[in-house]
């Protein structure tokens, strides 16, 4: 099972959990309307029509969006936009949010360094914020912001700094 995990000191979400976002966000986005088909799903988030099916079951098992059938039938969301967060769904798709397995609650497995380690307490503090930035993002209130801009990714940060 893929999870958010360290590599390259780099995070990373699995493209289930993205694809995952994009559709309920999409969802957020009509609450309210009619049904969205999963082909018009798929086109509008740019996802791979099969791989898409198989998530939309996840996130219907989860009781996040329901399905109904026929011509005019697809998609919409089960549950308000304010009552599902991000750390929900990105800990049902990959798992554990700690960056590594030592500061884990749910994956944990013990590290020969532990009673020594300073960085763990890092990479521990690191956990708390994205799982508490995560679980204080429901949908409805990320849905409200703007995309991200090419020009606030680098702010703060000279260029070749490896982030």
């Amino acid at each position: 099972k893929t999870r958010l995990h360290l590599s390259f000191m780099k995070m990373r979400v699995s493209k289930q959990t993205d694809y995952a976002l994009r559709a309920l966000f999409t969802l957020v986005e009509h609450y309210h309307g009619l049904p969205i088909s999963i082909r018009e799903l798929a086109r509008r988030n740019d996802v791979p029509k099969r791989f898409l099916e198989q998530i939309m079951l996840k996130l219907k098992a989860q009781g996040w969006v329901e399905s109904t059938a026929g011509v005019r039938g697809g998609y919409v969301l089960a549950k308000k936009p304010e009552k599902i967060t991000m750390g929900e769904v990105v800990r049902h798709f990959d798992g554990i949010l700690a960056p590594i397995d030592c500061v884990s609650v749910t994956g944990y497995t013990r590290c020969s360094q532990e009673s020594v380690c300073r960085f763990r307490r890092v990479f521990l503090d690191a956990r708390n914020y994205v799982a508490g930035v995560m679980d204080r993002a429901t949908l409805a209130d990320v849905v409200k912001g703007a995309p991200v801009s090419k020009q606030e990714i680098a702010v703060g940060f000279i260029e070749g700094e490896g982030i």
